[in-house]
This record gives C-alpha cells, structure tokens and sequence, in this order.
C-alpha cells in the first residue's frame, strides 16, 4: 500500500530494474502499434515481464487528461525469473516494506557480494525485492544474469553515485501494479486463456546476432532455438484465437524465417549488452504484429 509521495513526477510509472534488452527507448514505436490494433483493451499480458517498460507507459496513461482508466481492463505479468516475479509482487503490496528495506543497503562491495551470495528462496517477497534492486542498482552494467544452477553471479560495478533507494519511482510502480495478475511463468501458460479483446506484448531473450551476442541467461534454463520455435507457434494460435499480439526480437535470417507468416518491421534500438564492446550501439530489431498485411517492411 502506497502512503507516501506528493511529486508530480511520482504520478508517471517507469520501469523500477534496469533490463537487458529494456524498450524505454522504443516506446514510441510500441505505443503506436498498440494504438494501431484499435479497440479496448480486456487484458493485456506480458509474459517475458523483464523492465516493463510497455506496461508501465500504458497503465501510466490512466493519469492523463480526463481518462483515469488504463487502456486495459486487466494486465497479467509473467517471468520465469522468480526474483523478478517477487520484486514486482513486494512493490505491488507493500512498497513501504520494500522502501524500508532497501534503507539497509549502501554501496559497498563487501556488502553487495554478501547480498550476491544469499539464498533469495529463503526470503519473503520483501527481503527478496529489495535484494534484487540493491543488486541491479549496484552490479556490473546492471545486468541480471544466472548460472546454470540459476544464481546470480554478476560482479560489482563501478558507479558514480547508484540511487539505490528511489522513492517516487518505486511509489509510482507499485500504483501501477495496483491489482495486476504477477506471476512465474511459461509464456504458453501466461496466454493459453487469452483471446479474442485481449493483447499480448512478447519480449523474449532474442534470437543471437553473433557469437559474442548470444545473452539468454536472464533466468536458469535459457532460451533456446525449441523454446523460440514455441514462441512462433503459440504467437500464431493467439491469432487464430483473435489475439492481437506484437513481438520484438532480433533482425536475423533466422527471425526472418521464423516469422515469415507475420507482419514484420524493421526498427533501430541501442544495444548495450555484447560481450565485445566495440559491437553495442544501435542495431536493427525486428516488431512482429501477428494482424495486419503479412510481409516485411524496411
């Protein structure tokens, strides 16, 4: 429950965790094509949650002019990273607690390979959410990335002054979340249900651009060819279903080729994470609708 914040600013939601592959930078681009499916929204999804960025902007739009409502009825989030599952869940129920918590941090490498080394399975959802942003605010890049056995194993960063406890965002968010579905989550499950009225919007580990590209670690278990093949199938059936649904994933002959049957536009993004730094900057993304003329549009 929020108690605290007067600011203006507090009443615009913004992604609370710095994400790989995060789409602050291409909201634009994404809020013109959920504007382009027409219609309201019943529920709205997004079962690879990451930053979401999408969804914040669009439940952020409830708070604009005389329409208090947001373009959705409903909004289900989904992740299969389950730090980021119970971040988001703190932040919806208590952000107070999670505020609270996130007081006991500092920036310190001592304390944050402490924190690392903790088992989050052991720990409420508070404790748990307040660990994840301590981390992400104060890791490497701001990178969350897991092991095989699914640990956290970034290293320290180097920061200037990381703003670990961010009231008014961490406010803004948690009014947002304000009675959203959040859960842990294969993406089938997330949109088996869905149909007709309803939107989805995918942003899955991306398909790798190169050898020294090929992030997918985000959660234990990866992403693999199998589980984006899946992708392509469930994202065709939600349009036989009357889904709309929108996709984001990177321009390579393999996408290409995946998504052949689909509408698809070639858009710029940053991309800030490839394990060779003269190869981040801006890159082409494919935004796949599965509605409207089928091909693809440079």
């Amino acid at each position: 429950m929020v108690t605290r914040g007067n600011n203006v600013q507090a009443l615009t939601p913004k992604p609370i965790v710095k994400w790989a592959g995060g789409k602050s930078r291409l909201l634009p681009e994404l809020q013109s094509r959920v504007r382009a499916a027409r219609g309201g929204i019943r529920t709205y999804a997004e079962p690879f949650a990451g930053g979401a960025a999408l969804f914040f902007a669009l439940a952020g739009a409830r708070l604009e002019g005389k329409n208090k409502r947001p373009p959705f009825e409903r909004a289900v989030l989904s992740d299969r990273n389950e730090d980021l599952v119970a971040c988001y869940r703190a932040v919806r129920d208590d952000v107070d607690a999670v505020i609270e918590a996130l007081r006991q941090y500092r920036y310190d490498a001592e304390l944050y390979y402490a924190t690392r080394n903790l088992d989050p399975s052991r720990m409420s959802d508070v404790e748990r959410g307040a660990r994840l942003i301590f981390l992400n605010r104060t890791c490497f890049n701001g990178l969350w990335r897991v092991n095989a056995s699914g640990k956290f194993n970034v290293p320290f960063g180097r920061h200037a002054n990381p703003r670990i406890v961010d009231v008014e965002r961490l406010e803004a968010a948690s009014r947002a979340l304000q009675g959203v579905d959040i859960e842990v989550n294969d993406f089938c499950e997330t949109t088996r249900n869905l149909g007709e009225g309803d939107f989805v919007y995918f942003d899955p580990p991306y398909v790798p651009v190169s050898d020294t590209a090929d992030f997918t670690s985000y959660a234990s278990g990866g992403f693999g060819s199998d589980d984006q093949a899946r992708l392509v199938a469930e994202f065709s059936a939600l349009r036989e279903r009357g889904a709309r649904a929108m996709l984001s994933n990177a321009d390579t002959e393999e996408t290409r080729a995946l998504y052949a049957d689909f509408a698809a536009y070639v858009v710029r993004a940053p991309r800030l994470i490839n394990r060779d730094a003269t190869k981040r900057g801006e890159t082409n993304e494919l935004l796949v609708l599965n509605w409207g003329r089928r091909g693809l549009y440079e």
